[in-house]
């Protein structure tokens, strides 16, 4: 049974698109698009000076010079040199040491080692291997005859010439690497003026945030749906910064910060971009990480000459994008604090709200990591406002699935109103990719509009993960099927709990099958027969394997994970055990590395962990009981689920009410009842009472709709 991992949203760090000139500096105070746009490195250093291009040129002269190409081609001394002076073909000969160049009368085919075509050559170039050599070609070239064949010889033109001096090219290579070096350090002497300001430097230290682009593309408030609240928040700032004496004349002013709280993909980036958007003045982006470095003080120097060019620029909005990466408390984590981590965010602190507090740059801040957060960066002060921006509701997902389907041609067949209902627990990000899914699952089809079954199949796809083709035994089917049949019949027959969407027994993703629950509506809390239920139903499938087969599988592991996680909460967080009573336990499941402490204080004695313990398994053995006992009784309708999903490998709502009849009473109607009878309750796991609390119990907390598969 596995729960899927919520698709990764459009939370990312990203930055605001723009055209790359606003790099935020102290070379680009003025005019950010001009000071990057023209290529100019950074402020105060001049261009390369002309004698200095002169010198280069002249070197290089001087190179080539001594180094002439050479027109003639190298060829054997034997046999083609010395075949060509036995037929009198050779015109001239230079010699140079124990190097000639030479002409012949007429073009004659050379080819050269290793290469099969040869080319006509009327100009050459030859090594003597040995002095004698030497002395017998120029001999026999300057006698009248041939001594060979007693032919007479035309004449032959033959000079010397004193090898090259190679000095000047030495001294050349000598001087050139001692030139450039001498170039160098008095280029760095020069710009070293003010390295952190202009100089080499700058641009190491220089904050990278980025200018916002009006003239890009351009997101508003009206295409950020399903955030209301935040919406209004951060209008209120846009329009501060409009009309600020709309404000100040009953004495308010305007918020330094706000901090925009939510989990990934709930929409925080987007919120920033709608802002950069709207707001009537400038608006500078930068990731938190972009801080960091290896050199301890250059986040710190960034920091500074963000705040210096932005406060010139003032009154401006500064969004610092994945806040946690910089601003985790200090002196915390594996090896205790980071300094080049901790005098950043010192510097943070400073230029929010220091011995020279700032007025005009309002800090806008992302994060989906809070608690990891330092205390001096969340107070009034530096962070007015915290904004919590949560995973839209039912009318939120109606109004983001409008907003991403404006551009995609719909069929007549499809309810956006009921895709909305089904994606409980869905993102912004997971429902534009849940959009963008079903258009490209209509395109593979060459469809002209995208239908109702390409969402469905879109939402399997992103819940339950891509269809594995591959071939399993009739054996692991049939276990699968049973498995399935366990955990869907006992949520079918359990009024509490979530209502069943489908059941599958194609391998998706990690799981071979996949019972897909969704709940009526959405929830805040959950009370305590429904936790029971869940309980319940998540053991059903290990139950039908136990009741079946009389055997037990693997592939109930993450079925356990998920009860005994739940089942803890129940004890040690909501006060659902009469022997441990109304206490919480702290269970930090935190690691080191991301800003905690290396080990807790446990908060409770091994007698109490003792107890603990027992009153876990006491709950989940009941659970067990109680999904054992469902089945044996309700064993025929099983066996129809089960040889169902053998037969189609995937049933809907609709083929279990055929199979089965109608899902047992709603919600309120099994409260009632479930009043009657304390014994009959207790030995069943249930228990009446409430649990309050801003997550649901599921094992992945307010994720999307609960999806339980046997695991591989």
């Amino acid at each position: 049974m596995e729960n899927p991992r919520p698709a990764s949203g459009k939370d990312s760090p990203a930055s605001e698109k723009s055209d790359g000139n606003g790099s935020l500096g102290r070379g680009s105070r003025s005019d950010f698009s001009k000071a990057e746009g023209n290529g100019s490195s950074s402020g105060g250093g001049s261009s390369t000076p002309s004698w200095l291009l002169i010198v280069l040129i002249l070197v290089i002269v001087f190179i080539v010079l001594n180094n002439p190409f050479k027109a003639e081609t190298m060829v054997d001394f034997h046999p083609w040199f010395t075949q060509q002076v036995a037929e009198d073909n050779v015109k001239s000969l230079v010699i140079q040491g124990t190097k000639a160049r030479g002409q012949l009368r007429k073009p004659t085919n050379f080819t050269p080692p290793g290469q099969g075509v040869g080319r006509e050559i009327d100009k050459f170039s030859v090594y003597f291997p040995t002095e004698d050599d030497q002395k017998e070609i120029v001999k026999r070239l300057q006698q009248d005859r041939d001594p060979l064949t007693g032919k007479e010889r035309q004449f032959v033109r033959i000079e010397g010439e004193a090898p090259p001096d190679r000095s000047g090219l030495m001294w050349a290579t000598l001087l050139l690497p001692i030139l450039l070096m001498v170039l160098i350090v008095w280029f760095m002497m020069r710009r070293a003026r003010d390295q952190f300001d202009g100089g080499i430097l700058g641009s190491f230290v220089k904050s990278p945030a980025k200018r916002h682009d009006k003239s890009k593309q351009r997101t508003t408030f009206d295409e950020v749906a399903g955030l209301e609240s935040a919406k209004y928040e951060l209008q209120e700032i846009v329009e501060f910064l409009k009309n600020p004496e709309k404000f100040a004349r009953l004495g308010g002013r305007i918020p330094k910060g706000v901090l925009l709280v939510g989990p990934p993909g709930s929409g925080k980036t987007l919120l920033a971009r709608a802002v950069a958007g709207e707001a009537g003045v400038p608006f500078f982006s930068i990731s938190g990480s972009e801080f960091i470095q290896m050199f301890v003080g250059v986040g710190a120097s960034r920091v500074r000459d963000m705040f210096k060019t932005a406060k010139e620029n003032s009154p401006c909005i500064l969004f610092i994008d994945e806040i946690d990466a910089v601003g985790r408390i200090r002196g915390a984590g594996l090896g205790g604090g980071h300094d080049e981590r901790e005098q950043t965010l010192n510097q943070i602190l400073t230029e929010m709200d220091g011995f020279s507090p700032n007025e005009s740059v309002i800090v806008l801040a992302a994060t989906n990591r809070p608690d990891v957060l330092d205390p001096a960066l969340l107070r009034p002060g530096r962070f007015d406002r915290h904004v919590t921006v949560d995973r839209p509701t039912k009318k939120g997902r109606l109004e983001i699935l409008k907003v991403h389907t404006r551009n995609v041609p719909l069929a007549d067949d499809v309810d956006l109103e009921a895709i909305a209902k089904s994606t409980v627990g869905m993102s912004g990000a997971d429902l534009a990719n849940l959009v963008n899914e079903a258009a490209l699952i209509a395109t593979r089809q060459d469809k002209d509009k995208v239908e109702a079954a390409d969402f469905e199949a879109a939402r399997d796809r992103v819940l339950m993960g891509a269809r594995r083709e591959e071939v399993i035994t009739e054996k692991d089917k049939r276990m699968t099927a049973y498995h399935e049949a366990g955990h869907a019949l006992v949520a079918w027959l359990t009024p509490q709990a979530d209502p069943v969407s489908k059941v599958t027994i194609i391998p998706r993703g990690r799981s071979l099958g996949t019972t897909q629950f969704i709940p009526e509506e959405d929830k805040v809390s959950y009370s305590e027969s429904e936790i029971h239920a869940r309980l319940a139903m998540t053991l059903g499938g290990r139950a039908a394997e136990k009741l079946v087969y009389n055997d037990l599988t693997a592939g109930a592991a993450n079925d356990l994970k998920q009860a005994t996680r739940l089942a803890r909460m129940m004890v040690t967080q909501w006060g659902m055990s009469d022997r441990i009573g109304p206490v919480f336990f702290q269970s930090s499941e935190e690691h080191p590395f991301l800003g905690r402490e290396m080990s807790e204080i446990r908060d409770h004695s091994e007698a109490t962990a003792r107890v603990i313990d027992e009153e876990i398994a006491r709950i989940l053995r009941a659970a067990d009981e109680h999904a054992y006992s469902l089945l044996s009784t309700h064993r025929n309708e099983l066996e129809k689920l089960a040889e169902a999903l053998i037969e189609r490998e995937v049933l809907s709502v609709k083929d279990i009410e055929e199979l089965i009849g109608p899902r047992a009473g709603d919600k309120e109607k099994a409260v009632s009842t479930s009043t009657n009878g304390q014994a009959s309750r207790a030995s069943a796991g249930y228990v009446d009472g409430e649990a309050r609390t801003a997550a649901a119990p599921a094992s992945t907390g307010d994720g999307p709709p609960l999806h339980h598969g046997e695991g591989e």
